[in-house]
């Protein structure tokens, strides 16, 4: 039953607005929890059990910090300042191992679950190569879907709760609520509990505006889903598994339809999540801000999977960047090779943790590590060459103003980005490298228009569509990044001409889908993350 399929949006989504809309008020909030439950048992079955032990852990270590924070506020009045320097160290402490232990309940369990297998056959591999018999086995484990997205929320609510951002919440069902919201439950976007958890608990009543806004969105969502993403996994799926029959023009616009693919699967699905949240009055966090318009790979990540960037930078970049030793190590550097060496060396140590998370948090496999790395890599470069770009923009200030130069600039991060990409789809790190250079040293436009096409399932009307859509999409973003929210003006629309977007955002969807013969039904692709 995912986000996409017809149960979903004819049966389970409409079933659940009506009996959220008859329930009285207060027994609202328990529709959501039970509906989120229902969703997830739907794909794991009794594996909820592991969200429902996230939940616990989660309440629990945000009471327990929220209750010694409480009590050392009560205990230090009329104390003298160094008692309670000593108190709060010793209150500090305590609170600190709490977090730690709900921590490492909560990412030991992904951790075990997702990852245990993949480093048990390396290091069994790694003490092979060294002639030493022996290792660890390998264990069929039961992973739940989304664990990789609720482990982060609890975490981050842990952590939020230890850092005085917010308060420990003493309703149970308001963080299993927070936890098990069934949109945001199998791909996010990643929410911190002061984004969601009291508009979820809140109960409001439907409106038509919130309703029809969510479904424009929902609409929008599916057009990128069905009509371009699902479309080119057909193409995708041949190109990367049989890469070593095809030109690298091929594989070039293997990795650009992999690219475009991805993007509108992920942004598209995070539509229909948060539209069907905004039809219960619910604004869950932007997860996509037009990325392909970025100047640069840094802020082509703060533009793409923003919930996923924006955590990890709270939570793992600046706790490392503001570490003692990070520090320690930054003044030394400064002192020998000045301010710019220790930014250099700063911004290593914190970005390679964060890199290495990054890919890791995908999946098992070495193409993630390796994705990873690559980011780690141009970004470093970038900082690494700033004084030398902020000469070149100092003394080509007309250049660098120009809208030319910006083209330029966008379409080389695109190409960048197109790369990463390719390493991210392909089965390894050695079989991206090996596409890459075929795409650099046997690259020959006449193939894209030789027979070899007709095989990938691509013919010309496919292609046009694609194109049309990509088109369509590409400005609708623009519009959007220019401040024109078409959403809106849609709703001002007059009643005829607005049902008659609606409607044809509908057919075009049925008419233009990718379904039935030729096409097997796509699994969502960050579901699997």
């Amino acid at each position: 039953m995912a986000y996409h399929t017809l149960l979903f949006l004819l049966v389970f989504l409409p079933l659940v607005l009506l009996i959220y809309q008859i329930m009285p008020r207060k027994f609202r909030p328990a529709v959501l929890l039970a509906a989120g439950y229902a969703f997830f048992f739907s794909f794991s079955r009794f594996l909820f059990v592991y969200l429902i032990g996230a939940t616990i852990v989660m309440y629990a270590a945000g009471l327990l910090v929220d209750r010694m924070q409480q009590r050392f506020k009560e205990q230090k009045k009329g104390m003298e300042r160094a008692a309670v320097k000593t108190l709060k160290k010793r209150v500090t402490a305590r609170e600190r191992w709490v977090v730690a232990g709900g921590v490492v309940l909560l990412v030991g369990v992904l951790a075990v679950v997702k990852y245990y297998n993949f480093f048990a056959q390396n290091l069994t591999e790694l003490l092979h190569l060294f002639s030493i018999e022996g290792g660890l086995k390998t264990v069929t484990f039961l992973q739940p879907i989304g664990i990789s997205f609720y482990t982060l929320q609890a975490v981050s609510y842990i952590v939020d709760v230890y850092e005085g951002k917010i308060r420990a919440d003493r309703n149970f069902g308001r963080v299993a609520l927070y936890m098990a919201f069934f949109p945001q439950i199998m791909e996010g976007p990643i929410a911190r509990y002061e984004q969601t958890a009291a508009a979820l608990w809140q109960g409001a009543p439907l409106s038509y505006r919130n309703v029809s806004m969510g479904a424009q969105r929902i609409l929008w969502g599916l057009f990128k889903k069905i009509v371009i993403a699902d479309r080119l996994n057909v193409v995708v799926a041949d190109i990367f598994t049989y890469y070593q029959n095809y030109d690298g023009a091929i594989l070039a616009l293997g990795a650009v339809a992999y690219t475009t693919q991805l993007y509108n699967e992920f942004s598209g699905c995070m539509d229909i999540v948060i539209g069907t949240a905004e039809m219960f009055g619910v604004t869950l966090p932007e997860n996509f801000r037009q990325p392909f318009l970025s100047k640069n790979v840094s802020e082509f990540w703060r533009r793409w999977h923003v919930t996923l960037g924006a955590w990890l930078k709270d939570y793992i970049f600046y706790p490392v960047s503001l570490s003692g030793w990070v520090k320690k190590l930054g003044n030394r550097t400064k002192e020998r090779f000045g301010k710019h060496g220790a930014k250099i060396v700063v911004s290593a140590a914190a970005l390679f943790p964060v890199w290495l998370i990054n890919g890791l948090w995908h999946g098992p496999q070495w193409s993630y590590i390796f994705f990873g790395m690559y980011y780690f890599v141009l970004i470093m470069a970038g900082i690494v060459f700033e004084p030398l770009t902020a000469r070149f923009h100092e003394r080509h200030q007309n250049l660098a103003a120009h809208k030319g130069f910006m083209v330029f600039q966008i379409v080389r991060t695109t190409i960048l980005v197109v790369i990463g990409e390719l390493f991210f789809r392909a089965p390894g790190p050695r079989q991206g490298l090996v596409m890459l250079k075929q795409i650099l040293t046997n690259f020959h436009i006449s193939a894209l228009f030789s027979a070899p096409m007709a095989e990938l399932g691509l013919d010309i009307h496919d292609a046009v569509l694609i194109f049309a859509a990509v088109a369509i999409v590409f400005v609708v973003g623009l519009l959007h990044e220019k401040g024109v929210h078409i959403r809106e003006r849609i709703e001002k629309f007059p009643t005829p001409l607005r049902w008659c977007s609606y409607y044809a955002l509908i057919l075009g969807n049925l008419i233009f889908g990718a379904y039935g013969d030729g096409y097997l039904e796509v699994d969502l692709i960050y579901a699997n993350f």
